[in-house]
């Protein structure tokens, strides 16, 4: 289950290999997700996770309102479709596999974390 909705994104942005998008404990007020390139999600030094081209992170902070549990970094050159909280609730509002694509992805993270730790 593997939909693009953002390939029609308007904003975007670029990092370069190396850049931090956000670091740990920092408040989150967008998610992206990757058009070009890929980003590796960190914590405690740790890579839990890359994101390659079609893929979302960040969504955790605008479900809960938290502040980032992860760093994310740019492992190469990168073009990431940046999603604010007002176009967020669009998509789960008016698309339902939307949602459910968020949740198989939020799920399937947890479960690889819960293995991890095993």
């Amino acid at each position: 289950m593997s939909v693009d909705y953002f390939k029609t994104a308007r904003e975007l942005v670029q990092f370069q290999a190396g850049d931090i998008i956000f670091d740990e404990n920092q408040p989150g007020d967008v998610m992206y997700a990757v058009r070009e390139g890929s980003v590796e999600i960190q914590h405690n030094g740790h890579i839990l996770e890359v994101c390659e081209v079609g893929q979302f992170f960040g969504e955790m902070a605008l479900i809960d309102s938290e502040y980032r549990a992860a760093r994310a970094v740019a492992k190469t050159n990168c073009t990431l479709a940046k999603v604010d909280k007002h176009r967020f609730t669009f998509l789960v509002q008016e698309t339902p596999t939307f949602a459910l694509q968020v949740m198989h992805t939020m799920a399937n993270r947890l479960r690889r974390q819960t293995r991890a730790t095993n």
